[in-house]
Formats: structure tokens, sequence, C-alpha cells
């Protein structure tokens, strides 16, 4: 006849089910990527708004995601920033939305007038 196998005793049992053999165990949900929180400015200090009316009306694509990239300020502030740069006609719309305004520097003959 065929060999006896022998049986495992209810404590082998539970130890083998404990240790979970291939399994490794429950799957963790990860975290996600955590951006760095951005340090903008929400006031103007002198010396930022010197440097913005000196290099705005110089720049080709004026929007108020390029002035929060190059001044480090709020995005409200650039967008009140555009609306006196615009007063002032140091710039021009180009497309005013909104949602998100496009401006450019004046050209030399308007600027002129």
């Amino acid at each position: 006849m065929g060999k006896k196998v022998e049986q495992k005793t209810k404590e082998q049992k539970a130890k083998a089910a404990m240790a979970g053999g291939a399994k490794k165990g429950k799957k963790k949900w990860s975290k996600g990527k955590v951006r760095e929180k951005a340090a903008n400015m929400v006031l103007f200090d002198q010396p930022t708004w010197d440097r913005l009316k000196q290099e705005v009306p110089k720049m080709k694509l004026v929007t108020p995601s390029t002035i929060v990239e190059r001044f480090k300020i709020n995005g409200g502030l650039a967008r009140s920033a555009i609306k006196e740069l615009v007063n002032e006609k140091l710039i021009k719309g180009v497309s005013v939305h909104s949602k998100q305004g496009i401006y450019t520097r004046p050209t030399t003959a308007e600027a002129a007038e």
C-alpha cells in the first residue's frame, strides 16, 4: 500500500497560517506625492513693486501665471498688479477673460500716442 501521510497538529496548522507563507501581508496605500508649499508674498514691498513696473512692460507675454512665477507673489496680487499696469497703459490686453487674461507690451506706435 501507499505511504501514510503525517497529519499536522492544530498548533502546527495555526502556526503555518500565522506565518503567511508566500503572502506578504496587506498592501499599504501610498501617501501620494507631496508638493512643496509655495511661500509667495501676499503684499507688495517697495523693491518688488518697482521691479515689477520695470520688467513687466518689457515682457512679450504677460499673464497672472507668469508674474506669479517670476516675482513669487500671490495670484490675486498678480491680477491686481496687471489691472494697475493696464490703467497706466504700460501693458495692453490681448484676450481678457475672467479666468486667465493674456496681455502684452504695447507696440511702439501705441506708446507714442
